[in-house]
């Protein structure tokens, strides 16, 4: 059985107002067999949208790119997003048919799924990062996210459900 490829996956996301204008920005990085270090960007904006739509936006874009099933280190200044997972509080809301004890529905329920999908052939290891620290990747997510926000020529509708 052939060895599931290591790769390191930096999210962010950004809005201007909460909701307003967002983007999110992903970098993923590989060290091929000889060394070598890739890395490929992704990041998009749209005209109305959350901070917390484009962290998971981030999260899911970044995941979905993959070709095949890799062992995936992903790291995101985000604790809805990291917590969600390391906390297992997604376990609690799909056991709950996507419910908060207080009965009310989750939010981003459709990204949430998305992101599920996304995860489902990779092992993903969620762990969180301290924004605006000086963290290489991180920062420059942060970059991708806001220009991505501020491109306001280049907006999508947020129809991501």
């Amino acid at each position: 059985m052939e060895q599931k490829v290591q790769v390191k996956l930096y999210t962010d996301g950004a809005s201007r107002g909460n909701p307003g204008r967002g983007g999110y920005g992903a970098i993923l990085v590989y060290e091929d067999k000889a060394g070598n270090i890739h890395e490929k960007e992704f990041s998009g904006g749209y005209k109305v949208t959350t901070n917390n739509r484009m962290e998971l936006l981030g999260a899911i874009i970044g995941l979905e790119s993959l070709k095949k099933p890799c062992k995936v280190t992903l790291q995101s200044d985000s604790k809805y997003v990291v917590d969600a997972f390391n906390q297992k509080w997604i376990d609690g809301w799909i056991s709950k048919n996507w419910k908060l004890n207080t009965k009310s529905p989750v939010k981003n329920i459709a990204l949430w799924k998305r992101l599920l999908e996304a995860k489902k052939p990779h092992d993903v290891e969620f762990i969180w990062v301290k924004g605006h620290a000086g963290h290489h990747y991180n920062e420059r997510c942060d970059e991708l996210a806001t220009k991505a926000a501020d491109d306001v020529k280049n907006l999508l509708e947020d129809d991501l459900g």
